[in-house]
């Protein structure tokens, strides 16, 4: 995963009395509140060239994220209230696209992987909203190169590391393959043409890495079964479409042990853990209602309240990348039943 920034301060203690009366029943207006004034803020700290970072890193990654949390309210570039801060984060992320495909800046980012990933999932989510006829050939085109440099950069064991196989040497991990399959489903499913065996070869690493209580290892090189990385890789196979597959039982079961809505994140990456955990759940309905409400109550509580340009807003400070990266993944959790993305809908 991503590596660790230094946690920006704590609320203010004026602050905690406010977060604290936001209690565990999270009623829909203080979710609505509280997502309302997260978008705000994530919109207000947008920079002039249309991107977001985690302290001056990641920043395709994270001007992905940021721009899949808008599109998650319903704005598309062509309309809606975040449409400006939208077409400049794809004017951005086009601007950062290499000839070899990869989307990002090699030089600047160390783990250029989960920024290319991102970038495409984001970019797939535009692709069917754009109305401009030489904007969406632009994406098609960018989403096209991404795709192929994805398959070049897939290792021989089916996974991807932080960089290629080529730069890493061959390495590669569980939490940077599934942000490669979730973007490589986006593509497919806008029309991007995406060759059947890379997917195969994905499916067939996360099986690699999967124990027989349901955990999923950190690479098929060893490791004991990690939660968070559990959950990407079961969000990834119902990307995959790998519903009825004989991993799913037990990695769904995992899941329910490890990662209760409830759960004090002691195996770390809770926010991580709960974006694609609330991605696998919100496909099943009879689980969907409660793991909400538990799950909605406490991101209303962890919430930190933020003054911005255009009113009151809110931040998460909690995390291992930063407000931004914490931010976005929890107003796409606090959005999944606006079902505005195709990747997310059921």
């Amino acid at each position: 995963m991503l590596s660790r920034l230094p946690a920006p301060r704590a609320a203010s203690l004026l602050a905690l009395p406010f977060a604290f009366a936001l209690t565990a029943s999270a009623p829909a207006a203080d979710a609505a509140r509280v997502t309302d004034g997260g978008l705000r803020w994530l919109a207000a700290t947008q920079s002039r060239l249309g991107s977001w970072d985690a302290g001056g890193r990641y920043p395709a990654a994270m001007t992905a994220l940021a721009g899949i949390a808008l599109l998650s309210e319903g704005s598309t570039p062509s309309g809606g209230q975040y449409a400006p801060e939208l077409r400049r984060a794809v004017d951005y992320l086009i601007s950062q696209a290499r000839p070899n495909g990869l989307i990002g800046d090699p030089l600047r980012d160390d783990r250029y992987t989960y920024g290319h990933g991102f970038s495409m999932l984001f970019l797939s989510q535009v692709l069917g909203e754009e109305e401009d006829a030489k904007r969406r050939e632009e994406i098609l085109r960018v989403l096209s190169a991404a795709v192929e440099f994805t398959g070049k950069a897939q290792t021989v064991a089916g996974g991807w590391g932080y960089v290629s196989a080529r730069d890493g040497n061959g390495f590669d991990e569980g939490s940077t393959t599934v942000t490669q399959v979730q973007g490589l489903r986006g593509c497919r499913n806008a029309g991007v043409p995406v060759p059947k065996s890379i997917v195969d070869k994905a499916v067939a690493y996360i099986h690699g890495c999967t124990l027989k209580d349901g955990g999923v290892q950190y690479s098929t090189k060893g490791g004991n079964g990690r939660p968070a990385i559990t959950a990407a890789a079961l969000a990834c196979l119902y990307d995959a479409g790998q519903y009825d597959d004989n991993y799913v039982p037990r990695m769904k079961q995992y899941c329910e042990t490890h990662l209760g809505a409830d759960d004090t994140g002691s195996h770390g990456h809770w926010h991580y853990a709960h974006f694609y955990y609330s991605q696998v759940l919100y496909r099943e309905p009879e689980q969907w209602d409660e793991y909400r409400r538990q799950t909605y109550a406490k991101l209303i509580a962890q919430a930190t309240p933020v003054d911005t340009p255009r009113g009151p807003g809110y931040r998460w400070n909690q995390g291992y990348i930063g407000p931004v990266y914490t931010t976005a993944l929890n107003l796409i959790i606090l959005q999944l039943d606006n079902a505005c993305l195709p990747i997310y809908q059921r």
